[in-house]
């Protein structure tokens, strides 16, 4: 008896290895790990932002406006909760990357803002905040281009034959991957024009 329950659970396990299970265990692993290094380095780049923006405080006391752009954009991205669930909700997906969109597009026009103030760029505490600013940015791209990459490596395990059959069975769904917001603008070239604009006409 003994010898017939091993032989089966022999088969179970190979059935389970050719059916793809093992591979969408695997994969499904290495997106969860993936998506803790994004939301690490998004945490990063967030702990960095207040100092960031005390720092200019100082010299930009007129771009309020500005300012407060970066610090509410901030608080936005700590009130969503970056958990694992957010991987299977599109929805939830498509709010935590507005709101770090948001925060990126707040902090490039601080750095427009930044470039009226020479004292402040000259400064060693900014600088230091816009070199760790730049390195972090740099692994957020990184972070994100390794967990496209495991997410799509998901998607097709889960969309093909016979993997897709034990995917159904137990329940996984396709993942949703960034997206790029601006799509279009991006897609136009933009112009570059050599030509000096015409002086104005008195």
């Amino acid at each position: 008896m003994r010898k017939i329950l091993t032989v089966l659970a022999a088969l179970a396990s190979l059935s389970l290895t050719n059916c793809g299970y093992n591979a969408i265990q695997s994969e499904d692993e290495q997106i969860k790990a993936n998506w803790s290094e994004v939301v690490n380095q998004y945490q990063r780049r967030a702990d960095l932002v207040p100092n960031l923006v005390n720092s200019v405080k100082g010299f930009a006391q007129q771009e309020k406006d500005v300012l407060l752009g970066v610090t509410n954009a901030r608080a936005k991205v700590g009130s969503i909760q970056a958990t694992p669930e957010v991987l299977n909700d599109p929805a939830a997906f498509q709010k935590f990357q507005a709101a770090q969109g948001e925060l990126s597009s707040a902090l490039s026009r601080l750095l427009v803002v930044t470039e009226n103030y020479p004292q402040l760029k000259s400064d060693a505490l900014f600088k230091d905040l816009m070199s760790q600013l730049e390195g972090t940015e740099n692994r957020i791209t990184v972070a994100r281009n390794r967990y496209i990459k495991a997410v799509q490596e998901y998607n097709v395990t889960i969309r093909s034959f016979p993997s897709n059959l034990t995917a159904m069975i137990f329940g996984y769904k396709e993942k949703p991957n960034f997206s790029v917001e601006n799509e279009k603008e991006i897609s136009t070239a933009p112009k570059v024009d050599f030509n000096p604009a015409p002086a104005p006409s008195k």
